[in-house]
């Protein structure tokens, strides 16, 4: 296994050449931000939270896509990278109708959370207000497009931990946006096992079982990687 040598924000680490620099900077105790990214499943470098600067090269580079180089010296942390950040959290209120008082995911939404880390007390760009609706068709679970930030990890927990193939995204732009099946009602799917693995994925109110009132919706990701890890090693705890 070959291995590469670099610095995370003065601290060195050493680690396999497949390792993302997310990966090795967690390995020496540094958080980088991040949304989309979700341990368990492929990384896509949806929000874009997670840029960091590499000496010598002149374009930010996403932590959670990229792989760890010799030598390389790695910045987390810098005026630039964080008027990115606040920015993209910004673009991301701005872009959906995001009610956080009235939300089911009040107090326990990673978006939220990731805007108050980052200083946000308002939004400087203006608000686009799309009419987006609420699929309520299901027995168990609601989608509210209203709340979704397309981080895509309840579709890539449904294809790369149930298997199921059930979630997708369609349009292009500001129309993205989740899909069940081919575009039909979440109730009427055929492929959804009701799982709720797409729920316990979601970051924000966009996904919520059915009944959950404002501030209720709580959620434990972490318990998605264990079920891959489970998997990978035949070791499961009953």
């Amino acid at each position: 296994m070959s291995i590469a040598t670099l610095t995370i924000d003065d601290k060195q680490v050493s680690v396999a050449v497949e390792t993302t620099v997310l990966e090795a900077a967690h390995e020496v105790g540094i958080k980088i931000p991040t949304l989309c990214h979700l341990k368990g499943v492929d990384d896509v470098g949806a929000c874009r939270l997670c840029l960091v600067e590499v000496e010598g090269i002149p374009k930010l580079l996403s932590a959670c896509t990229t792989t760890v180089r010799e030598d390389w010296v790695v910045h987390t942390e810098s005026e630039r990278l964080r008027n990115y950040r606040k920015m993209t959290v910004e673009l991301l209120f701005a872009e959906r109708n995001h009610v956080c008082a009235a939300c089911v995911a009040n107090g326990h939404c990673e978006l939220q959370t990731m805007a108050y880390s980052l200083g946000i007390d308002h939004v400087r760009f203006d608000y686009c207000y799309p009419k987006w609706g609420m699929d309520m068709s299901h027995p168990l679970f609601g989608m509210d497009h209203n709340r979704c930030i397309l981080c895509t990890r309840c579709v890539r927990t449904c294809w790369h931990i149930e298997g199921a193939g059930t979630k997708n995204v369609a349009g292009r732009g500001g129309d993205s946006h989740i899909i069940t099946d081919m575009n039909e009602d979440w109730g009427d799917s055929a492929t959804c096992t009701s799982c709720g693995k797409c729920v316990q994925a979601c970051p924000t109110g966009a996904l919520f079982q059915i009944g959950v009132t404002a501030g209720e919706m709580e959620r434990d990701p972490s318990r998605l990687n264990d079920i891959v890890t489970a998997r990978r090693k035949k070791e499961w705890n009953v």
